[in-house]
């Protein structure tokens, strides 16, 4: 009889700790499915970037050695982000604004620290259509733009439509904007064009190169 109390109390706990093994990778998937489904499995091959932001500034990045170029009218910066100094603190800050913008599916995996809500089923800010919606929330302290918040508006195939910027994660947006005109690049889907419900404001994405080693 205690031989099998034993064995019906490890079976059990046995069943919960793969219930919460499922669990987290559970929560953790969205995130995940949102960045394949815009190509990350092609990322570990990738050995430069080349890309020019709302045409003001154009990047050369190196992800393996972290190698960065700044290219702008005026000048051009090159500095390493594992050796960074007060010198390059400037370029450093418009390079992770820049990169967030061209590579948000994959921020969401590499990203360090921040809370992801459970998705949800809501009526997007612009298109007014029934989208999915994740929430990533960003630490308080350390970062560039600590605690903002990004509520993110999914289609069916894990695909980005919209987003939402609230900054300090207040509660009204600060910044809300389309993903669109979607091109790919050696497998990496990208949104050229980021537009705002009123006007003809559009925040560009142009000059995209993806090179693979």
């Amino acid at each position: 009889m205690k031989k099998l109390l034993i064995a019906v109390c490890l079976i059990t706990f046995g069943l919960s700790c793969k219930q919460k093994e499922e669990k987290i990778i559970k929560e953790i998937s969205i995130a995940q499915k949102i960045a394949n489904a815009h190509g990350f499995e092609n990322w570990n091959a990738v050995s430069e970037i080349q890309f020019t932001f709302f045409n003001k500034r154009s990047w050369i990045w190196k992800p393996k050695t972290n190698d960065v170029t700044l290219i702008t009218e005026k000048d051009s910066i090159n500095y390493n982000r594992t050796a960074l100094d007060s010198t390059f603190i400037k370029a450093d800050r418009a390079f992770i604004n820049d990169k967030f913008w061209l590579l948000i599916p994959f921020q969401l995996v590499w990203d360090q620290n921040t809370t992801l809500s459970k998705p949800t089923i809501e009526e997007s800010p612009i298109h007014k259509k029934q989208l999915k919606k994740i929430t990533v929330t960003y630490p308080d302290t350390g970062g560039y733009t600590p605690g903002d918040a990004y509520d993110i508006y999914y289609n069916n195939d894990f695909i980005i439509k919209e987003w939402a910027f609230r900054k300090g994660n207040a509660a009204t947006a600060g910044l809300i904007n389309t993903f669109e005109n979607y091109q790919e690049f050696n497998g990496i889907k990208i949104a050229l064009d980021h537009k705002k419900a009123e006007g003809d404001w559009n925040l560009t994405l142009s000059e995209i190169e993806i090179i693979k080693e």
